[in-house]
């Protein structure tokens, strides 16, 4: 029975998930909440604790879940820093194409309403951008970045990560979408190139 009230709990967890990350938190009702997960009010509370409680459980869920994803995509960057990117780049992108998840990015569209969020959400979407920025710089450490490049590349690659959330919700396409990865990704290269050829003059 502890293993199916566990399973439920996370199952649950994903469903207010996804109702924050469709509708944003402020859009988001205890109604909603209670709807999306089939729990009722007192549950909600008893199991989650109030509204902000459950928000951040869910952005600790996103923030964790895609956070794997994204490390395993950066994990071959000491060796192949430009496939490393478009691998890490290739997560967003198949999250954005898949019909079961809502558009967009649950800690970008947090971040566009942050007038509206308390402080200790606040905090933690700002950790959680934080934390994306820092993952890039490490990983374009890794692949022979100057720690200025990498400090550079990192917070760029960053606002193109969540730019692609935003302009999927705006209703960019998919080819838009690859472009602004393209042009990225062809930026790193030819910092990396110049980097092995530091004395070959420029095109």
């Amino acid at each position: 029975m502890a293993g199916k009230k566990q399973f439920d709990m996370d199952t649950a967890l994903d469903a207010a998930m996804i109702q924050f990350w469709r509708d944003g938190y402020a859009d988001t009702s205890l109604d909603d909440l209670s709807r999306a997960t089939g729990l009722n009010r007192s549950s909600i509370y008893s199991s989650f604790g109030d509204k902000d409680t459950l928000f951040l459980r869910c952005l600790d869920r996103y923030a964790a879940r895609y956070g794997a994803k994204y490390d395993a995509a950066l994990s071959c960057a000491a060796a192949e820093p430009v496939v490393a990117l478009r691998a890490f780049f290739d997560v967003t992108l198949e999250r954005i194409a898949d019909p079961e998840l809502p558009d967009g990015c649950l800690i970008a569209q947090s971040a566009m309403a942050i007038a509206g969020l308390s402080p200790s959400v606040v905090a933690h979407v700002k950790q959680a951008l934080g934390l994306q920025r820092l993952r890039l710089r490490a990983a374009l450490k890794a692949g022979r970045l100057t720690d200025q490049d990498a400090d550079a590349f990192a917070v760029h690659a960053a606002a193109v990560n969540q730019s692609l959330a935003v302009m999927s919700r705006a209703g960019a396409s998919p080819a838009q979408l690859l472009a602004i990865v393209g042009v990225t990704v062809d930026a790193l290269s030819q910092v990396l190139r110049g980097h092995r050829n530091p004395k070959e003059p420029s095109a």
